[in-house]
């Protein structure tokens, strides 16, 4: 990956959106990538191989959810939570209130 990658959000559908939060490990991706405004890709603490994360994170980009931005030699992945609310609207609060803590 080099320089910023992301999908159109207009050519996505909802079920992709939903299909790549049907995961636990993507799901705690975007946990971390709520609560620290960014992440550096190997950063995340997973509990899954490089590889593995590497999958997922294909996942989240290719759904809309997340842009990935080289910077110097690391990749910096972050949520894109207004443009999904835009397209989406409440989807992806929703669920980050769940995973946050703050509703249910």
């Amino acid at each position: 990956m080099r320089g910023s990658e992301q999908v159109s959000l207009d050519a996505v559908e909802l079920p992709a959106v939903l299909d790549a939060l049907a995961d636990p490990v993507r799901l705690e991706v975007i946990r971390q990538l709520a609560a620290a405004d960014g992440v550096v890709t190997g950063s995340f603490q997973v509990g899954v191989t490089m590889s593995t994360l590497s999958h997922h994170l294909k996942v989240l980009l290719s759904s809309g959810i997340v842009r990935v931005t080289q910077e110097g030699r690391y990749r910096r992945c972050e949520l894109r939570l207004a443009e999904v609310e835009h397209r989406f609207p409440g989807v992806l609060t929703a669920v980050l209130a769940i995973l946050c803590g703050t509703g249910g």
